[in-house]
């Protein structure tokens, strides 16, 4: 039995350091997105700096292993990757602060190298200790190191699945840590002979329990999320806003809505009175409209919905059950609500839903951190038109400058080969303007008319009409100003369009 333990010891042990290495890495996203949002910079960051300690790992841990193979080293070698790991809660309470004054992309590396680097290069080291301790026969290398590599990758697997699919919504990224720590130094415990090295053992031991004190001490281990799901990191805040109490919701870095609990009918952002006054142009000749919403968030524009139009088919698209879960318990959405709720991602439920049923649908997705890309294509559009009624309308909020930006074009350019008549919104007439903003885009087969949008609500009683139609001539002018991409489902560069908008906004920490 012993000799069976012995010859499993050395696989459990790559195994795994290489399923913590990934459970660290794909933690590090959710870890880093309330102070850095969640982009491409973001996942450039990350997997860059652990695939250079892992490099450098493997290339130092060859080094010491044919200078001190003993397993006392790997000991050590895994003792101080628990204390490197549990040290990124610390740390990134440490280390935030000091490089906000930064520009965003320093930011995003240096505080991705501070936190992740040192793990990676520690859980780097343990496969060529490992081989070199169980390398007895040069006429069998091949078979051994293949073997150990192939359990190592095997670890990682484990480890991204487990992560992703499990463990962050289960436990929470800080306790996932913790948890990688603690089986990182019971590993050093049970395997690495620490014994032969009592006091250096033990001084390594103490560092251990100091760090994780000093995580408890300044609150490392307490998220500062309300809940954390497999897509976002949630809060939610009181806020005076316009002289009443409202609910805010963040999702990551993004300030998503605001919510007043008691009043559905107050709407703070502009696009969300621009949706508003579209909608009352379909509600005031057919008030038991059907409209899908492409995204929930806090659930503003479908509870103002339900609350105007009671008679209305509501459904809402939204990705995540936990931000649903949210509005229920926090943002004024009624468990009674009528407003029936998909927790899929939009594409894949488009194609589930009845053919010409809706005379509006609301695409509130986007934003300037993230951009689900493959809601954005002429595959998408096409979907979307198909599900509307002859004269539907698809409306989507779309957050870019009129001139210095490349999405906003790419993406009305895209909506016209798919739809007869398509218009740019805002809630004032500053067309000139190249002020990052939150347009809105108005798809339809069928012309809308601004006067008619403003003499519905007005017969409504909705007499803050905001919805402003860019003049044709304006927009034809505008359109023609440079070649727009035609976004499809084999070439859509949304990250690359909204790069230097996301380096801008982030620039300065909100």
């Amino acid at each position: 039995m012993t000799g069976v333990i012995n010859s499993l010891k050395p696989y459990l042990i790559v195994f795994t350091a290489s399923a913590c290495g990934l459970i660290i890495e794909i933690v590090a996203g959710r870890i880093l997105a309330p102070s850095i949002g969640v982009s491409l910079y973001t996942w450039t960051s990350i997997i860059g700096v652990v695939l250079a300690g892992i490099s450098l790992g493997n290339f130092t841990g060859g080094l010491i292993a044919d200078r001190f193979p003993y397993p006392a080293t790997l000991g050590f070698i895994l003792l101080a990757s628990g204390i490197a790991s549990i040290a990124i809660l610390p740390l990134l309470e440490l280390t935030d602060q000091p490089f906000l004054a930064l520009p965003i992309l320093p930011r995003i590396v240096l505080l991705t190298t501070a936190l992740f680097l040192l793990p990676s290069i520690l859980l780097g080291m343990v496969t060529p200790v490992v081989i070199k301790l169980n390398l007895t026969d040069l006429t069998q290398t091949g078979n051994v190191v293949g073997r150990i590599y192939a359990v190592s990758t095997a670890g990682s697997i484990l480890g991204t699945f487990l992560t992703g699919f499990v463990l962050i919504q289960t436990l929470g990224t800080r306790t996932v840590i913790l948890g990688v720590s603690v089986a990182l130094v019971v590993m050093a415990v049970a395997f690495g002979n620490l014994w032969r090295a009592r006091w250096p053992g033990i001084a390594m031991g103490a560092m251990f329990v100091g760090v994780t004190l000093l995580a408890v001490l300044i609150g490392s281990l307490d998220s500062v999320c309300m809940r954390e799901s497999n897509y976002f990191c949630i809060k939610v805040r009181a806020r005076d806003v316009d002289g009443r109490e409202v609910r805010v919701l963040y999702l990551d870095a993004l300030l998503h809505s605001y919510s007043d609990i008691d009043d559905p009918y107050y709407l703070r952002y502009s696009y969300e009175k621009v949706f508003a006054d579209l909608a009352t142009y379909i509600g005031r000749t057919d008030p038991d409209m059907d409209v899908l919403f492409i995204g929930g968030g806090g659930y503003t524009m479908p509870r103002f919905l339900e609350a105007v139009y009671p008679r209305s088919n509501l459904e809402v698209v939204e990705i995540d059950p936990e931000v649903t879960e949210i509005a229920t318990d926090y943002l004024g959405l009624s468990r009674r609500t009528r407003i029936v709720t998909y927790n899929e991602d939009a594409r894949t439920k488009l194609q589930q839903l009845e053919v010409g049923k809706y005379e509006m649908v609301m695409g509130d997705a986007f934003n300037d951190v993230s951009v689900p890309y493959h809601l954005t294509t002429l595959e998408f559009n096409d979907q979307v038109k198909g599900l509307l009624t002859d004269d539907g309308i698809y409306a989507v909020n779309i957050v870019d400058k009129m001139y210095g930006g490349r999405f906003l074009r790419s993406f009305v350019h895209t909506m016209r080969e798919t739809f007869d008549h398509v218009y740019v919104i805002r809630d004032d007439t500053r067309w000139t303007s190249d002020d990052r903003y939150t347009f809105v885009v108005a798809a339809s087969d069928e012309p809308i008319a601004q006067a008619r949008v403003e003499e519905a609500n007005i017969l409504e009683e909705r007499f803050t009409v905001v919805t402003e139609f860019m003049p044709q001539s304006a927009f034809l002018e505008w359109q023609n100003f440079q070649d727009n991409a035609l976004l499809t489902d084999d070439f859509v560069p949304v990250d690359g369009m909204l790069a230097p908008l996301y380096l801008e906004s982030r620039a300065i920490p909100r």
